[in-house]
């Protein structure tokens, strides 16, 4: 059985043309506590078939300790996405999803795909020097729902400040996948973005109120 539907398949072949560089879709699973992971490897080779500049690497999460160090997850099902380079080596942005990209998430991570394979940002000039004298970790989670349509625009902007600068990392996180995460950070309504645990900020908010928050949570 099929995730995409033809016409959703062909409007896709069209946008993946526009890849840059290859990108690779690491996805953490594991065979117990986790009802997603199955659909969301599905949904990762399914967007993978689609240009040859795609691909999926699948680890299981607990019998891969070494690769869940390197790229810190915690949770399953999780996909961290790689930028190719012409030398052979992979970037990590710290760009992470945890739960199934399904719903208006999926739109998430095609934009994602498209923003890691060309390499911008896509911020503004402001902002980029701001976070290029960043210095100290900065984490992002931002919890969503697949029913949610504001969710797509707070995880696209916490996934571009990761892109931007290497003490960045941004994950998206399926509220109704991971409850006691929610109700640890008391999460009531989605979009929710709790940053570096001490700061929250609801509603799908435009670059400029994230970045006074993001300020907010670096002066903690």
């Amino acid at each position: 059985m099929t995730m995409l539907q033809e016409k959703d398949r062909q409007h896709l072949i069209g946008e993946f043309e526009n890849l840059a560089a290859p990108v690779k879709m690491v996805i953490f699973t594991q065979d117990s506590g986790c009802m997603y992971c199955p659909q969301t490897i599905e949904i990762a080779q399914e967007v993978a078939a689609l240009s040859d500049r795609l691909t999926v690497e699948i680890y299981d999460y607990p019998i891969s300790p070494e690769e869940v160090g390197l790229y810190k997850v915690d949770k399953t099902p999780a996909i961290v996405m790689l930028r190719g380079s012409s030398d052979g080596t992979w970037k990590d942005y710290g760009i992470r999803y945890y739960g199934i990209p399904a719903g208006y998430e999926f739109s998430s991570l095609v934009h994602d795909l498209l923003m890691v394979s060309n390499g911008d940002s896509g911020l503004s000039a402001e902002t980029r020097q701001e976070l290029a004298a960043l210095d100290s970790p900065l984490h992002l989670q931002v919890f969503v729902t697949p029913t949610c349509p504001y969710c797509p625009n707070a995880v696209l902007l916490a996934h571009q400040l990761a892109m931007e600068s290497d003490f960045i990392t941004a994950d998206m996180v399926e509220a109704n996948e991971f409850p006691q995460l929610s109700m640890q950070y008391q999460v009531m309504g989605v979009p929710r973005t709790v940053i570096n645990e001490t700061v929250h900020l609801e509603g799908a908010a435009p670059e400029a109120m994230l970045m006074e928050r993001v300020r907010q949570a670096l002066a903690n």
